[in-house]
């Protein structure tokens, strides 16, 4: 028969990069059995007067349909082979990696370390009773912890018995202190988990209560004490919304329908700002476009910066455009105070707990009230008052403290400015800011000057050991790991009585004094 090139059915030559090719060229080279002398018979070659491409040819037409099944099982059937085909041991000159078989050295985990060198000291590895054994808690040292155990390469100087016995030691000192840290932890995650728990309890019971008592007859129960004391514990996220709105009040008589007509106004001298950046509109009373212009685009960059770890007010965000919608509506309906770095964070936290009208509602009436309304509009002189009945109940509760902060010359105005402006919801955790709005608005502008002793009293101790700077970094950025049981301790230790005057009398007589001092100092008539 005419001979066919070699590339066509030359199996033979065929090169895969593999180990099996290599152990495919041994095997021909070194055949599995081997007779007693040795060494292997000789293969008859082919006759001399056949070409060796030929031969070739000849072997892979011969060895077609089982030479060819046979060499592509070895190589991509490994495993299958070797589960039909008992292995049998070659010669030892031909392994690969020395007489032991490179899968039988596993690398040991620490526990064989362990009783591998307990029984060349003679010390047998006895594990500990059951009794003593932990539940519900696994403990298993780090590989590299047993390290210490093992004995020195051989190049290096063996391990005296002191030096090995001082190593065991230490490894044992070492995952004795790795279970107490595992234990304390797991207690502790325990703990957390049964505060959660029992928190969950009370604020699925108070919901009951709240809906089906409380808020049905609201004007009637609301000053009672068992609802008082109910509203200090906080209140549940479902009726939250509810209360807030019910506690603030409604004195400005708005609308839903009011709050469209300035929602309206807002787009349109955002579309007209956008669109020419000149002045299109009528002058609202009180302010001039320029200020206008810089309320919207305070706006936006506030709204980027409200609660960032939340990702739900800025741009793309889902309550961005509504956090937008009630800020710019508020400055078409209050021109006069327009909009003021820190009502981002306020009006986010009722957008959280209301519905858009309604969240504008309760947020136009507490910017409102004379506390707010003072600091939002910056009256300095009504400002000055609040901080001085803050420190008349700041020297009766913290003496020592407020000396501390006398002797730096450390007014209220570096730390209350940022507290008041965002009613605690930028510098508490969020969850703790709405427990603290909760009693805010049971108590009114009090609990908020009452909170803030609250902190400087829960961390007094360490801020006694601060100068200026470091007291008003700290008070600027509080820790983040502050819980609400620990802050309304404090909060219920501070006492909002001086010389038996609360804090609405004390209010007052500043109020008072500072009337009669500007009649002292007013020019006389003119005759």
């Amino acid at each position: 028969p005419a001979a066919l090139p070699s590339t066509a059915l030359g199996f033979t030559d065929v090169n895969l990069n593999s180990r099996n090719t290599y152990e495919v060229s041994r095997r021909r080279s070194a055949p599995e059995h081997l007779p007693h002398g040795g060494t292997a018979p000789p293969e008859p070659a082919p006759p001399p007067q056949e070409p060796a491409e030929k031969a070739r040819h000849r072997v892979g037409i011969a060895g077609a349909g089982s030479s060819f099944a046979e060499f592509f099982a070895r190589n991509f059937f490994t495993k299958r082979t070797k589960e039909l085909k008992p292995a049998v041991q070659s010669a030892p000159g031909w392994k690969l990696f020395g007489k032991v078989p490179p899968r039988e050295n596993l690398p040991k985990d620490s526990k064989i370390i362990q009783q591998e060198y307990e029984a060349r000291t003679g010390r047998m590895y006895k594990p500990p009773p059951p009794s003593t054994r932990r539940k519900n808690i696994e403990f298993e040292p780090l590989s590299t912890t047993a390290l210490i155990l093992e004995d020195r390469p051989a190049n290096l100087p063996a391990k005296s018995v002191e030096e090995a016995l001082r190593h065991r030691q230490e490894y044992d000192e070492m995952v004795a202190e790795a279970k107490k840290r595992e234990i304390k932890e797991a207690h502790k995650r325990k703990k957390i988990m049964r505060e959660r728990f029992k928190q969950e309890e009370n604020i699925a019971s108070a919901m009951v209560i709240w809906v089906n008592e409380i808020l049905p007859n609201w004007e009637g129960m609301r000053a009672t004490r068992r609802v008082r004391e109910l509203w200090w514990q906080g209140l549940p996220p479902s009726v939250r919304g509810k209360v807030w709105s019910l506690a603030v009040g409604n004195e400005l008589n708005i609308t839903p329908e009011l709050y469209e007509i300035f929602l309206s106004r807002a787009k349109e001298r955002w579309k007209s700002f956008s669109e020419t950046g000149s002045e299109n509109d009528i002058e609202d009373a009180g302010a001039s476009v320029a200020d206008r212009e810089a309320s919207l685009e305070l706006i936006k960059l506030d709204i980027s910066r409200t609660f960032p770890s939340l990702y739900i007010f800025q741009k793309g965000g889902p309550y961005h455009d509504l956090l937008h919608s009630v800020l710019g509506a508020y400055t078409c309906y209050r021109p006069d105070v327009g909009y003021v770095q820190g009502m981002s964070f306020i009006a986010a936290v009722l957008i959280l707990n209301l519905e858009e009208a309604d969240a504008f509602i309760a947020f136009a009436n507490l910017l409102n009230k004379p506390c707010q309304l003072a600091f939002f509009r910056v009256d300095h002189s009504m400002m000055l008052k609040y901080f001085a009945a803050f420190e008349v109940f700041f020297e009766e509760n913290l003496p020592k403290l407020f000396l501390h902060f006398k002797s730096y010359s450390l007014t209220p105005d570096i730390y209350l400015i940022d507290w008041i402006f965002t009613l605690y919801s930028k510098s508490l955790p969020l969850d703790l800011a709405c427990r603290v709005w909760d009693v805010f608005c049971r108590d009114g502008e009090e609990f908020l000057f009452r909170t803030g002793l609250g902190i400087l009293r829960l961390y007094e101790d360490i801020l006694l050991q601060m100068d200026f700077i470091h007291i008003a970094q700290f008070l600027t950025k509080l820790p983040e790991d502050i819980t609400s049981e620990k802050l309304f301790s404090c909060i219920a230790a501070i006492q909002m009585q001086n010389s038996n005057k609360k804090w609405a009398q004390v209010f007052a007589s500043l109020m008072k004094d500072n009337k009669e001092g500007d009649k002292n100092h007013s020019p006389a008539p003119k005759s």
